[in-house]
């Protein structure tokens, strides 16, 4: 498996250009048998949408498997005609045995109760995941194929079967300044991250909504009056968030995050480090093909990753030091040019307040990449700041995109 994967960083368009043309043009493929299975959730009907969007269902025979509503209708979406009208049971595995390809969204607990039984049972199928149980597997790719093609296809023609979505935050991240990455450029990277409560998920996303109500509620009277004290309301407000109850606040650990931020992320691995700040390292240096796995030096990355009352996207403040001084323009351009998704966004007030915000991004496929600039420190130094949506780019769109790449082999 340490030589599966060596081709990475570095590697030029021309050879993966037939591959993309192939990957484009699916139109005789033999259809694949596809479960889905997760397809309710947040992540998962996000997925649903793009799929429908893009047409994917077109070459694929859908089935969907539920873990709660076995023997009930499938669902009806758009462009879908479903192999099978009724839901199986996600944890059947002689079921699951029958597909070609299964895409999970049903999260860690339902991959660690299925997925190895499946394999000792003897499934050889391909297993696409977006929950982080499998990542760091030796035997598993984390997929973001407008940036690590390189690795996906080298993987593929070892024979991998195992290809799980990233960190939301990592993918956005990457989508944004990969160009850097792919270049060689970075020989350390540390990012202050900004994340959504929807990293944690729709309830998180319902308590954050719920919690300003009820602190608008507090002091609606005296925002009415304008002569009320601002002094007034803000105690008021404090006073409020420090009172919400445990169930007010259950699902960001009893910390109210409506009016505030949380800086901790995921579990405490003892060393100072969360496990979201762990991923932030790891996760890039895997995508991108670097590591002992890769026989390949890691690049330093650190982070300080952030919950903040931000409903959705995910961004972050990045701080490189470059391998060489390279001329401002050229960095720009490099970012610009990297696909089609990022938007370079010029380092001025005006267009930094108009793209560079979560407002701006939701539910959008952009990934802007503003504020690039040398800093103090010396030539080799930048700075930048990014943001893309934690539910497209950092969660269903590279699970979509590579069912399509494993069509098109």
């Amino acid at each position: 498996m340490h030589d599966a994967l060596l081709l990475g960083v570095g590697c030029t368009a021309a050879k993966i250009q037939p591959f993309l043309e192939k990957l484009m043009s699916l139109g005789n493929a033999r259809k694949l048998s596809v479960g889905l299975v997760g397809w309710r959730g947040m992540v998962g009907s996000v997925l649903m949408q793009r799929m429908s969007a893009e047409r994917d269902f077109d070459a694929i025979e859908t089935t969907f498997f539920s873990t709660s509503s076995a023997g009930k209708p499938a669902p009806k979406i758009d462009g879908c005609k479903v192999f099978d009208p009724i839901l199986k049971d996600g944890n059947d595995l002689t079921a699951l045995k029958s597909m070609d390809v299964i895409i999970t969204c049903q999260g860690g607990d339902y991959t660690k109760a299925v997925y190895a039984p499946l394999r000792t049972a003897g499934w050889k199928g391909h297993w696409i995941d977006a929950s982080k149980i499998l990542r760091m597997n030796e035997d598993a790719i984390i997929i973001l194929d407008p940036i690590n093609m390189p690795v996906i296809q080298t993987a593929l023609s070892k024979g991998v079967k195992n290809w799980i979505g990233g960190n939301c935050t990592v993918s956005c991240m990457l989508m944004g300044v990969g160009a850097l990455f792919k270049a060689g450029l970075v020989e350390w990277m540390q990012t202050s991250t900004y994340q959504a409560a929807s990293g944690g998920g729709a309830p998180n996303m319902r308590e954050l909504l719920t919690q300003y109500g009820a602190l608008y509620g507090e002091v609606a009277d005296l925002l009415a009056d304008p002569a009320s004290a601002i002094l007034e309301i803000d105690r008021k407000v404090a006073a409020k968030q420090r009172a919400f109850t445990p169930a007010e606040t259950e699902h960001f650990r009893g910390i109210a995050l409506g009016g505030n931020l949380i800086p901790w992320i995921d579990a405490d691995r003892g060393d100072g480090v969360s496990l979201e700040e762990w991923k932030g390292g790891a996760e890039t240096n895997k995508i991108m093909g670097l590591g002992s796995m890769f026989g390949t030096t890691e690049i330093p990355i650190d982070s300080t990753c952030v919950r903040i009352g931000s409903m959705r996207c995910h961004s972050q403040s990045l701080t490189f030091k470059l391998t060489k001084d390279v001329p401002l323009a050229d960095i720009e351009a490099m970012i610009a040019n990297d696909n089609e998704w990022v938007k370079f966004v010029p380092n001025e007030r005006e267009a930094t307040e108009k793209y560079l915000t979560a407002m701006n991004v939701a539910g959008t496929m952009n990934i802007p990449v503003g504020r690039v600039r040398k800093l103090a420190m010396g030539p080799q130094y930048l700075g930048a700041f990014t943001i893309g949506d934690q539910l497209l780019w950092g969660a269903a769109e590279p699970l979509r995109r590579m069912l399509r790449i494993i069509q098109a082999q």
